[in-house]
């Protein structure tokens, strides 16, 4: 028996329908994987703020942002570049024996998007930050006197439910002044300067380092969302433009109480 080939026009329909089914399912499981990481995220964002919590528990005070002041590196060495961060003990080298996970994997945001050659191996860039108000650091630079000093206490904040601990971050640690309308002057030449929320609009105009800006400005989860650990243990997926902060004559405004203590 004579087996029926098929023609052009039946091999243009079935060409057609896979090339129709790819470009539904392609988006599809793009939105997929981003949602999976951003689960992920969410993940090592809870136990990084239940690491912090322990130790404000066991030590009546949360850990520095960065401490300056010791002779000795952390165990590993000094975390980042010498050449553009500041050496000393970083908020999760503290916090190493408070967290139930791998301390080296849980710091690592699984959408981190930095590829610049100089940050993508640099820890401090492109993963998580901690609050300096809260975590204040050992000694400020420039005009930051305000997140230097000691560190605060579970006493010290009035809504531990408003205040944010450590979230999805541009730099290690950060504060209001890097999600403000206005920025300060400034002439440090530390990556810390460009600390930033992904996807928070303001990013579109600030001068920042090679390799940041899609991170910054298009976001790291969808919908420019970021994950947020608060001072009372609870984790939550917000919009970046919850975190901004407007500057109304010589005076700024947290138009959400997530930055200060209160």
């Amino acid at each position: 028996m004579k087996r029926r080939a098929f023609t052009l026009v039946e091999l243009l329909v079935v060409i057609g329908i896979i090339a129709l089914l790819t470009a539904i399912l392609i988006p599809a499981l793009r939105r997929t994987r981003l949602q999976a990481k951003a689960v992920l995220c969410s993940s090592n964002i809870n136990q990084l703020t239940l690491g912090l919590i322990r130790y404000e528990i066991e030590n009546e005070t949360f850990p520095y942002a960065l401490d300056t002041t010791s002779t000795e590196p952390p165990p590993g060495g000094y975390p980042g570049n010498l050449m553009y961060d500041r050496a000393g003990w970083w908020w999760f080298n503290y916090i190493v024996d408070y967290s139930k996970e791998d301390s080296e994997s849980v710091i690592l945001c699984p959408s981190r998007q930095i590829l610049d050659s100089r940050l993508k191996y640099n820890v401090l860039c492109g993963n998580y930050g901690v609050n300096q108000s809260v975590c204040k650091n050992s000694r400020s630079i420039e005009n930051q006197t305000e997140f230097a000093g000691k560190p605060l206490s579970s006493s010290d904040i009035s809504h531990p439910g408003w205040t944010f601990l450590v979230a999805d971050c541009g730099y290690g640690m950060i504060n209001w002044l890097h999600a403000a309308d206005t920025l300060p002057e400034s002439h440090s030449n530390t990556i810390e300067d460009t600390a930033y929320i992904p996807g928070l609009w303001i990013n579109e105009n600030r001068s920042l380092w090679p390799g940041q800006r899609d991170d910054a400005v298009c976001g790291r989860h969808p919908n420019k969302t970021v994950n947020v650990g608060f001072a009372d243990g609870h984790i939550s997926h917000v919009e970046a433009e919850i975190f901004f902060v407007e500057k109304t004559g010589d005076n700024y405004r947290n138009l959400n109480p997530f930055w200060l203590p209160k």
